[in-house]
């Protein structure tokens, strides 16, 4: 029998190495992080491309988020199956169309809609892979090493960003935007192979989950709407996903502006990947400090404050800043998203055993697509008021959104 990590309950802070001691654990986690290092690559390669041909906000702000915005549509149609085949071949095959695509789009020279498109395309496969493999690491690692598990994920995922974009930095200019996107295509592939040879084979009753034929429901499509929309329906999940949900969308629409707010502010070739790599090192701080150094439930305490501290400091764009008060923003801004480590514990705790692959993959591609609507929102807003207004009224409605949290976090 393979071990699994220590369970950790009540109060009592795991620790990292209780976490990486599950070797399971530790496989997703590095080709998620080489898979993030790829995507990071791949988007901002793939935005910049658009920004220099169209020189539009708008067309600059959708091709950053335009892999997120089919995620739902996926998820609610096809999500049951995060839970009914078995996750080798879903999270291999995953990586594997990841890699097809940035493959696509190096190789071949298409109008800016069909590259759209193509991302748009394989971004409706995400949730599967991405619920399948958040359900493995509900399985393996119990109690507080669930959270602090999520916790390595979002730093890994940081790290992971701010290397993909200083990687993609260099890559473009040495290679070229094209090439650039082979480089991510290669990254992929390793992370298919890795999962395919290493992951042990499990069936998806092994895992936790439900067969396709234990449930006899007459199609993945009509059970995926079926779960989603039990899922929905539930207030406490309801509310905890949407916590999760809105504050980052909101960032995001004001990350999607970064690279045409650094174009016209005029500064120098190659800050607009600096900028972008505040938030993910903000992100990383916060991460370790929170996760590492709080217990349990003063990390559940922080959560509205935390996404206070999301949203403030980006009003500041309204004035304009310059390139050393906008990384100090934007630093304070990711240091926010730890608040995301005060609601994992009580969103497990809310999940149904049977569907939780679902509910990741619901959880997700929710958080995906509307990171997509974000900047495709504020663009448009951008085109009206300019970059640095829009990037200030993203960050005003996250902040507002912690008086709702506080409203039902107070409810009796």
């Amino acid at each position: 029998m393979t071990t699994t990590a220590e369970p950790v309950q009540g109060d009592r802070r795991a620790t990292y190495r209780e976490v990486l001691a599950e070797p399971r654990f530790r496989l997703l986690f590095t080709t998620r992080t080489v898979a993030i290092t790829a995507d990071s690559l791949r988007i901002t390669t793939f935005s910049v491309l658009v920004f220099t041909a169209t020189g539009s906000a708008l067309f600059s702000a959708l091709a950053f988020g335009i892999s997120f915005l089919p995620q739902l549509f996926g998820s609610l149609l096809f999500g049951s199956l995060a839970d009914r085949l078995p996750p080798r071949a879903l999270i291999a095959g995953g990586y594997a169309l990841e890699c097809a695509a940035a493959v696509l789009l190096a190789l071949v020279r298409m109008p800016i809609a069909a590259s759209l498109g193509v991302v748009a395309l394989i971004a409706l496969a995400t949730p599967l892979f991405s619920g399948a493999s958040s359900r493995l690491v509900a399985r393996w690692l119990e109690g507080d090493a669930y959270v602090l598990g999520r916790s390595l994920n979002n730093m890994a995922s940081s790290g992971a960003q701010l290397f993909g974009l200083a990687l993609g930095g260099a890559a473009v200019a040495v290679l070229g935007a094209h090439r650039a996107l082979a480089v991510s295509a290669a990254l992929y592939l390793g992370c298919a192979l890795a999962v395919r040879l290493r992951l042990p084979r499990l069936e998806p009753g092994a895992s936790g989950g439900t067969s396709g034929g234990a449930r006899g429901d007459g199609g993945a499509v009509r059970a995926s709407l079926r779960g989603a929309g039990l899922l929905l329906r539930g207030r406490t999940v309801r509310r905890l996903m949407l916590a999760q949900w809105l504050p980052s969308a909101f960032v995001a629409g004001a990350e999607g502006l970064i690279v045409a707010y650094a174009g016209g502010r005029h500064f120098a070739p190659g800050w607009y990947a600096v900028l972008m790599g505040c938030l993910p090192v903000g992100m990383l701080i916060g991460d370790l400090l929170v996760g590492r150094l709080l217990r349990p439930p003063t990390r559940e305490r922080l959560v509205v404050p935390l996404v206070v501290l999301m949203g403030l400091p980006l009003i500041g764009f309204a004035a304009e800043p310059g390139v050393g008060v906008s990384c100090a923003l934007l630093l304070l801004t990711g240091s926010g998203f730890a608040y995301g480590l005060g609601l994992q514990r009580p969103f497990l705790d809310a999940l149904p055993q049977d569907g939780q692959g679902q509910a990741f993959g619901l959880l997700g591609s929710g958080n995906m697509t509307l990171q997509g609507i974000g900047p495709a929102c504020f663009g448009s807003v951008a085109e009206g008021i300019g970059t640095g207004g829009a990037i200030a009224l993203a960050g005003g409605a996250a902040a507002l959104t912690a008086g709702w949290i506080l409203s039902w976090q107070q409810a009796p």
